[in-house]
């Protein structure tokens, strides 16, 4: 298993006139699934990230970083 997409769901912003969309995540899974390549242009997620109590992360977690 490999990570293949980190970033962002689309340009939308709480309080944003920007819709919500997912144009961005769609985008990578619309390129996995077609065997393209990933944009490599990932812009980061905002927010807070989840942190897992060492130990007690979800067995899918191994190996992310």
């Amino acid at each position: 298993k490999a990570l293949v997409y980190r970033g962002q769901l689309d340009d939308s912003r709480p309080k944003s006139d920007i819709p919500v969309d997912g144009r961005d995540l769609r985008a990578a899974l619309s390129a996995l699934a077609s065997g393209d390549p990933i944009p490599s242009d990932q812009k980061p997620a905002l927010g807070c990230g989840i942190k897992w109590v060492p130990g007690e992360a979800p067995a899918y977690m191994d190996g992310v970083s």
